[in-house]
């Protein structure tokens, strides 16, 4: 049944009547189901939620052991919760920046901004090759609108229309003018444009920025090696004693240098007794042997912390420091079988460290010396040893002495630092009753069982380096600042259109802004005071604000 009387609604609208049915709806093939996929994954909105979805997704490798940098961590993590670390490892938790479902959020946030900024690119190029819109017929209904009564002027309506389009152009607005009549001429001027640019370049910028992490983390790599006073390290794969790299790493990469560690000092706070053994400084003084220099002798420098040694386009860190006793070990019949100085890992910040030194060879069986250094030695309460201050003024080497299988001829990768003593026989400390060997530099003393000595020649210091080369940097810093130029663009730039419109005894300003702009009112009675004194003669005016739109409508 039609509407009856009611001139309101159209001919054919239907109150009601015979049931029609359900609406049905055309189906979906599959390209209608691509198509709306494809609008799915490249709307703006699923780019941010990929993006927040990338970011929880990386919370994961923070908290638990990654084997690209953590290698032993994972194992230790197998070793204390099996069948946790099964679990875990079945998600991929010990890879996260590697495993699939982590590339799949990067791989489709990467096409979803491609998806959004290429059809925002095309508009925004049609929108700037365009002209400014028509003059609005009602300028009055504008958000802001001003209008000057004149009577008798302008007498001259050309030049007082380009008198305004000369005026919005030193503004920065791109104009026409527009003729619309014998007795009128009106001005469209728009300008703001930039504030979209600055979204496309701010989009175009993170995107540069992901494929640049993509393809130029590939290339990088990452090793770390512990360097002992007076040692020199030759950069090779395999001399590292822990390495990472990119997909696309080829060892050529590695540049060729010899480093070695000549002396290690450590400054402290020696005359307050607030801060008494506060470090100050950590200086390495190295020298970089490099065969592609035009000259082949060592080059001095230091290393400190946060101030890298540039390499070949890889930067030296320094990391870590300790204590390196030098231990030297015999047999019955007093040949040297073992004379190395062993890195001690520090445990506290008057570095009481601790240290392993495993002897395969050259005993009647093989021997694990599990022990700790005191660079200044104290003792607690309860009888234990401590360190009290982290600088050499008492230093005591105590160790256990373990013999069996140290586990080195399964095959099975193990750590320098940590020894495995569940298949090993304690022979001093603990439950044995036997005190555990105790050393002082220069002293020695007799391995139990008769299985020969042991001497603390002296008591180095060493330093871990971390060699880093991150192709990466430079284009992310680049894009990053590139970024934050069209974000302030995009944030601080108005787009606005005004129109000017001349005709005898009338002059009629509006303006229309896309989006908030609680600029506009004072940018058009700039506009307006700028035509005003602008033209010759300069007319008496006043300007007319609040116009009763009611009644105009």
């Amino acid at each position: 049944m039609t509407s009856g009387g009611d001139d309101s609604r159209p001919p054919d609208h239907i109150d009601g009547g015979p049931d029609l049915g359900p609406v049905l709806l055309p189906r979906l093939g599959p390209i209608g189901w691509a198509r709306w996929a494809w609008r799915q994954l490249t709307s703006m909105h699923t780019a941010l939620v990929l993006l927040l979805l990338l970011a929880v997704a990386a919370v994961p490798g923070s908290l638990f052991p990654q084997r690209t940098s953590d290698p032993n961590g994972v194992i230790q993590y197998f070793r204390d919760d099996p069948d946790r670390a099964a679990i875990l490892d079945s998600f991929g938790l010990f890879g996260v920046y590697s495993s699939p479902w982590f590339s799949a959020i990067y791989l489709l946030l990467f096409i979803s901004l491609i998806g959004c900024v290429i059809p925002r690119t095309r508009h925004h190029l049609g929108a700037l090759l365009q002209p400014p819109p028509r003059t609005p017929a009602r300028l009055s209904r504008l958000p802001e609108y001003r209008r000057i009564e004149t009577p008798g002027f302008p007498a001259n309506l050309e030049s007082t229309v380009d008198s305004a389009r000369a005026t919005l152009k030193r503004l920065g607005y791109r104009t026409i003018t527009i003729n619309e009549g014998p007795d009128a001429r009106s001005v469209s001027a728009e300008r703001g444009y930039l504030r979209e640019t600055g979204n496309l370049v701010f989009h175009v910028s993170l995107i540069l920025i992901l494929a640049s992490i993509a393809i130029g983390g590939g290339f990088s790599y990452s090793g770390q090696r512990v360097i002992v006073e007076g040692q020199t390290f030759v950069s090779n794969r395999a001399a590292y004693d822990s390495f990472k790299a990119g997909p696309l790493f080829n060892d050529s990469q590695l540049p060729p240098f010899a480093m070695k560690l000549n002396e290690f000092t450590v400054s402290y706070i020696e005359d307050d007794i607030d801060n008494l053994g506060f470090i100050t400084d950590y200086r390495a003084a190295v020298s970089i042997t490099n065969p592609d220099a035009s000259t082949a002798q060592a080059i001095r420098s230091d290393i400190r912390v946060n101030e890298p040694l540039s390499l070949a386009g890889s930067e030296i860190y320094l990391l870590g420091n300790g204590y390196a006793p030098l231990l030297t070990v015999k047999d019955p019949q007093g040949t040297i079988v073992f004379s190395e100085p062993i890195p001690f890992l520090p445990q506290d910040s008057n570095l009481t460290s601790l240290g392993v030194v495993k002897l395969p060879d050259g005993l009647s069986e093989q021997v694990g010396l599990l022990g700790f250094f005191y660079p200044t030695k104290g003792v607690l309460a309860n009888g234990a040893f401590t360190s009290v201050y982290p600088d050499l003024q008492f230093p005591v080497l105590t160790l256990n002495v373990f013999t069996g299988d140290l586990g080195i001829d399964s095959g099975t990768p193990k750590s320098v630092y940590s020894l495995d003593t569940s298949e090993m026989q304690q022979l001093t400390g603990a439950e044995t009753g036997i005190d555990s060997l105790q050393l002082v530099p220069g002293q020695s003393t007799q391995l139990p069982n008769g299985l020969g000595s042991i001497q603390l020649e002296e008591v180095r210091r060493f330093a871990s380096f971390d060699i880093a080369f991150d192709p990466t940097k430079a284009p992310v810093l680049i894009f990053v600042c590139v970024m934050l130029g069209g974000l302030m663009l995009g944030l601080f730039i108005p787009r606005r259109r005004m129109w000017v419109r001349v005709s005898p005894g009338l002059l009629e300003y509006g303006a229309l802004s896309r989006g908030d702009d609680p600029t506009l009112s004072a940018a058009l009675d700039a506009v307006v005071r700028r035509h005003q004194d602008a033209l010759d003669p300069h007319p008496d005016y006043e300007v007319l604000v609040g116009v009763d739109r009611a009644h105009q409508h």
